[in-house]
């Protein structure tokens, strides 16, 4: 491993800009091996990717292997399960269907599934389903629930703990809902709808919510705790809660977008920008559409804080934020995500023109995770 830690080094070094000069493609190379090298030996990753954007320039830091047992060097174009981190892209197949004008944000879910009419969840909003506010739905469907169907079914027989707004309980069930609801108003399945909508429209070539044959070559084998390879399991509304597969150069792509979504198409630039509206204040953090969002600078705690056991597994208390509120402050935008073989991280600021992406074929725990972003974060936000 020590081994392949060097060799992926001196492939990072190789791999930014012409234009930057040697010391600073050195000192950034120091950078993010002293804060992702540890981890790596730490959890005992196989591999691991690392993209930076600066201004959008990107640097690649490459590390390890793609699979254990045939030795394939991470590259920026390996492809990652992103966990979690596919719910960002849900959220912007949201705002897409939004500018198209096929949904609104105060729609109930019988808009567009006209049998849930009366039931308990149709006075859940398509934004309170986006921002896990519904009302209480479960971090994971109930065991014996295999099917989207089955989930229809039993979404509408559902009860809620509280009333709409109330409380924000971390929930696959309730963004993949929404992801099916806009999928359903756009008319049409939801992979297909990300391959020709977002990820066509963004050009991410090496994003997928199935990976086709012809790129089969490049997606990582996870690895669980016991080093045992394993890719994700199907699931109800899997594809729309955490599903999307995807590359170094793709996700630092994406992240340029929503630093930067004024250059995008229309739709898409809408689409984007939806997903950055703040909508409910959860103790430290402020969830958006996919999005979590802070206020910048912070410490690595204050970081975490948005990200913990307690803020993931127990239901917070939620209060709405106004429209109309002041959005002049600096703020962080990210997202954790994971399966049993892979682990995600992406945080970017808008307002600095950095962000960091993190992929590796291991679920790392989020706060080795968030430490050495954060730390990546930090030091590009101090540059000149």
């Amino acid at each position: 491993m020590r081994h392949l830690l060097g060799l992926a080094l001196l492939t990072c070094l190789t791999s930014l800009p012409l234009s930057a000069n040697a010391a600073d493609r050195n000192e950034l190379a120091t950078l993010v091996d002293s804060a992702f090298v540890p981890l790596i030996e730490e959890h005992g990753v196989p591999g691991m990717a690392v993209a930076i954007t600066i201004d959008g320039e990107h640097h690649f830091f490459n590390y390890g292997v793609s699979s254990l047992e045939s030795g394939v060097p991470v590259t920026e174009h390996t492809i990652f399960e992103l966990g979690s981190v596919s719910k960002t892209f849900t959220a912007t197949l949201g705002g897409y269907a939004l500018a198209q004008g096929k949904l609104a944000l105060t729609d109930k879910p019988s808009r567009h599934i006209p049998e849930l009419s009366g039931s308990p969840i149709d006075q859940a909003t398509l934004a309170h389903l986006a921002t896990y506010t519904a009302g209480g739905l479960p971090l994971q469907f109930p065991d014996g629930i295999a099917t989207d169907g089955e989930a229809l079914s039993y979404l509408a027989e559902w009860q809620p703990d509280a009333a709409p707004g109330e409380i924000r309980r971390y929930s696959n069930p309730s963004i993949g809902f929404f992801g099916h609801l806009a999928a359903r108003a756009l008319d049409g399945a939801f992979g297909e709808l990300l391959d020709a909508k977002i990820f066509a429209g963004l050009g991410l070539d090496h994003t997928f919510v199935r990976v086709p044959e012809s790129h089969m070559a490049s997606y990582a084998w996870g690895y669980d705790a016991d080093n045992q390879t394993v890719r994700v399991s199907p699931g109800p509304f899997d594809d729309e809660a955490y599903g999307v597969k995807s590359s170094a150069t793709d996700m630092i792509a994406f992240v340029d977008a929503n630093i930067n979504p004024e250059a995008l198409e229309p739709d898409l630039r809408h689409a984007i920008e939806a997903t950055h509206a703040p909508h409910f204040k959860v103790g430290p953090m402020t969830q958006g559409l996919g999005w979590e969002q802070m206020s910048y600078p912070l410490t690595a705690e204050e970081l975490l804080s948005g990200s913990s056991r307690t803020m993931s597994m127990e239901p917070n208390p939620a209060a709405a934020v106004s429209s109309d509120e002041d959005t002049a402050e600096t703020i962080v935008f990210n997202k954790t995500g994971s399966t049993n073989g892979f682990g995600a991280y992406v945080a970017f600021v808008p307002k600095e023109g950095v962000g960091v992406v993190m992929l590796a074929n291991k679920n790392v725990f989020i706060p080795a995770r968030i430490n050495a972003v954060h730390a990546v974060l930090e030091a590009l936000s101090a540059l000149d």
